[in-house]
């Protein structure tokens, strides 16, 4: 009875900190102490004396700008500048005293930011026809010449580039759903539909898209170290599935060292690992994970790397469900420190080669980690499997194989957290437009998130980037049967970069 209500206790605690506490999981100035005495410990068990001392690491330094009240500090190079210029009329300038006009002695600028709504006007491409009069009065038939006329996304529509990519914009990266978009363009006097919208989204993202997607995918899958995660997704129209029930978008992005970005997302109907494999077909190397058993079915060619951070979550979770004059000195606090003691040192190798940072971590996180797996060995006998504490523990001790995986290479990562940050946008737009009407949405969805968050993460601008796709790709598919390749975003021009 008395393990059950102070496992009711921990839940109870866990609830609020979840809803009402910090979601930062930096280590608090109380635990130092702590951390000190945990480095002690396991520069003690690597080398056998308990008077060894830490390592002193430095650690980069960095500057704040300060932030400036100037207009010209914050807008880009280039904004074009509107000069309007206020003088008194020749009445006005007349001295009080004399009677003569006052001339020009100076001047004050007052300099300030100007927005204006977004607008929208119609765009008429006009082709003329000609014919050859001589022709037709000696032969009675005209040679007829018409001017070619320019690709369009769709013929028949009248969805343009600009107005497609805007669209796109304000969904996926401003999260705004379409029936606020609706709203708002006919608070400006457009008839716009949602439906619409939706329609020119669906096949843009089918159309033109969908083979940058492609190219992207199987460059992705030569990458040697990748990250991999996955979230939920509602789905209303799915045959066979009740409408509440959850579908997965799985997100698969390149580590630190690639050479060009690639964030890739993709819609699946459920969480089993099959969908992993099919999709990682001809990727042979490291994934970095979360805990979720789908990844350790993955083939022998996929090596999948642990994630400390999900490690010293649990860890942290448990020191929360204490009181907090008991949090210095207690076992959690020890877990929760050794963890940091890794990230720490993490930091501290962040500017040195893989080769070198591999025999750091091995000559200086081995001895972190050996002494982690004897006291994790040593406390979990004495700890109550359900409390939160025994919970950080057994998950530190099923996960161990993948955690240690990092040491293998000096390429890979102590944690998962690119995978989480890249996966973030799709959960905050998620929240706005709460479902994927089918599962083709759902699809398209993933295509456009992963061509937009592939251009943030190569620093291009969003909607300058799906211009420049959408305005170059109905030109280059008539000539180039390898068009896609030419509009990855590695070959998007300079004004697709995100300004300075």
């Amino acid at each position: 009875m008395k393990l059950q209500n102070q496992w009711l206790l921990e839940q109870l605690g866990l609830a609020k900190k979840r809803e009402f506490g910090s979601s930062s999981e930096r280590i608090r100035e109380e635990l130092m102490d702590q951390l000190a005495f945990s480095l002690n410990e396991a520069e003690a068990y690597a080398y056998g004396t308990k008077s060894a001392t830490p390592e002193q690491i430095a650690v980069k330094a960095h500057a704040r700008k300060r932030q400036s009240g100037s207009v010209t500090d914050i807008v880009p190079e280039g904004t074009p500048t509107e000069v309007v210029e206020h003088r008194l009329s020749n009445e006005e300038r007349i001295c009080a005293s004399c009677g003569t006009v006052m001339e020009e002695i100076g001047k004050e600028v007052h300099r300030s930011l100007q927005m204006e709504p977004a607008r929208f006007w119609v765009r008429e491409d006009v082709y003329y026809t000609y014919a050859c009069k001589k022709c037709e009065e000696e032969t009675g038939e005209a040679n007829i010449l018409k001017t070619p006329k320019q690709p369009v996304l769709y013929p028949g529509s009248f969805a343009s580039a600009e107005a497609v990519a805007h669209i796109m914009t304000q969904k996926f990266v401003m999260y705004s759903p379409l029936y606020r978009l609706e709203q708002e363009f006919n608070r400006e006097g457009l008839k716009l539909s949602r439906q619409t919208m939706a329609n020119w989204m669906l096949n843009t993202s089918d159309t033109w898209l969908r083979p940058i997607y492609d190219v992207l995918h199987r460059n992705l899958c030569k990458e040697p170290v990748l990250h991999g995660d996955e979230t939920t997704l509602q789905v209303l129209k799915e045959s066979g599935k009740a409408a509440a029930s959850k579908s997965y978008m799985w997100l698969y992005r390149t580590s630190g060292c690639a050479e060009s970005p690639i964030v890739l997302y993709e819609y699946q109907p459920s969480r089993k690992a099959v969908h992993a494999e099919e999709f990682l077909k001809g990727f042979s190397g490291w994934l970095h994970a979360d805990g979720y058993q789908g990844y350790h079915k993955l083939p022998e060619n996929i090596r999948v790397v642990g994630c400390w951070a999900h490690a010293r979550r649990k860890f942290d979770e448990a020191l929360q469900t204490l009181p907090k004059e008991d949090r210095k000195g207690s076992l959690a606090a020890t877990g929760e420190c050794y963890c940091t003691r890794l990230f720490q040192l993490e930091e501290s190798f962040a500017e040195l080669t893989p080769e070198e940072r591999y025999a750091k971590r091995l000559e200086q996180e081995k001895p972190v980690l050996d002494a982690l797996l004897a006291w994790a060995n040593e406390t979990i006998s004495k700890t109550a499997p359900k409390s939160a504490l025994g919970k950080a523990l057994y998950y530190l001790l099923e996960q161990w194989p993948y955690l240690v995986r990092y040491l293998e290479d000096g390429r890979l990562e102590l944690s998962s957290n690119r995978a989480e940050r890249s996966i973030k946008p799709f959960v905050m737009g998620r929240k706005n437009w709460l479902f994927a009407n089918t599962p083709a949405g759902a699809q398209s969805s993933a295509v456009i998130y992963s061509l937009i968050e592939t251009a943030k993460e190569n620093e291009l601008d969003p909607y300058r980037y799906l211009l420049w796709v959408l305005q170059s790709a109905p030109v280059l598919s008539q000539a180039d049967e390898f068009w896609a390749e030419k509009l990855l975003p590695t070959n998007a021009p300079q004004e697709c970069h995100v300004p300075q």
